[in-house]
């Protein structure tokens, strides 16, 4: 059995929810504290044991590649300077072994995945989207990794969300739990009524090649876009596809109030601003506690 070396990343959205700060900048790019969000999904990605990533752009996503590259210009001037953390900090971003292709028209998430298909060849893989953030002990992606090298099927990642929420997500049917892990009835994507779980997909996940094969079909679904999720369960209709509940803490950065709130709590969690970020609060009348 195959071990997974490869993951995709897409990157190609047009950040319609950040208007207008994506006009010109890419929503993966908005930074959490000193972050761009996209470099916490990187940064899963090597920590799972990736070794090759490819990130799915489209018009405008130029600064996500500048950021991944090498810039000696900074480094020197930081080097010369004695920053060395920070220099630290910025070569971490360049270290990585990343390749990028375009996504030529905004056709959906499934023909995203599809479009870096001559990338992966005939090797199982991991998709990562960069919506959701998670804290873990354990890396998110490599607990699905590991449910892959038990198993040799496809799995993706789940947690589970209140039932009015569900429609905003790919759904879950189950038959069978065992521990944290699902067999699969259905999938189902963003349910307008009547959800058979409240078990969410939740932007990770592990596919053996066959995937693309329904993907090649680019059948059009829910908002009128090509979803990964009615590939998935097509897929799970001749090779069983499982579900994981992961464990960890999911942050919701793909929208304007998670993406605040996530920042807020980040920077409560760090020694460096964690001080005045709670005497601001408490001044204001809130209190925060750990």
């Amino acid at each position: 059995m195959s071990k997974i070396k490869k993951a995709i990343i897409p990157a190609a959205g047009l950040g319609t929810r950040f208007l207008p700060a994506t006009k010109a900048m890419p929503k993966e790019m908005l930074p959490i504290i000193d972050k761009p969000t996209i470099e916490y999904i990187v940064e899963e990605a090597i920590n799972s044991g990736i070794e090759d990533i490819i990130i799915v752009t489209g018009k405008g996503k130029r600064a996500i590649e500048d950021h991944f590259d090498n810039n000696f210009e900074l480094e020197h001037h930081l080097k010369k300077s004695n920053k060395l953390e920070i220099l630290d900090k910025v070569k971490q971003s360049s270290s990585v072994n990343i390749h990028y292709i375009r996504q030529k028209e905004p056709l959906g998430l499934g023909h995203a995945v599809w479009s870096a298909r001559k990338f992966i060849g005939n090797e199982p893989f991991a998709v990562l989207l960069g919506d959701d953030i998670v804290k873990s002990e354990t890396p998110c992606l490599k607990q699905l990794m590991d449910v892959y090298d038990q198993t040799g099927q496809s799995v993706v990642g789940v947690q589970e969300v209140p039932l009015e929420e569900t429609k905003r997500y790919g759904i879950v049917d189950f038959y069978n739990k065992n521990g944290n892990t699902y067999e699969v009835k259905k999938f189902v994507e963003k349910p307008k009524s009547n959800p058979p779980s409240n078990l969410a997909i939740m932007g990770r996940y592990i596919f053996n090649p066959e995937l693309f094969k329904f993907l090649s079909e680019q059948k059009v679904g829910a908002g009128q876009e090509i979803q990964l999720t009615d590939s998935i369960e097509e897929l799970n209709k001749v090779q069983k596809v499982l579900a994981y509940n992961f464990d960890g803490k999911r942050y919701d950065v793909g929208e304007v109030t998670g993406f605040i709130l996530t920042t807020l709590e980040f920077a409560l969690q760090d020694e460096k601003y964690k001080d005045a970020i709670e005497k601001y609060l408490m001044n204001c009348g809130y209190r925060y506690e750990n």
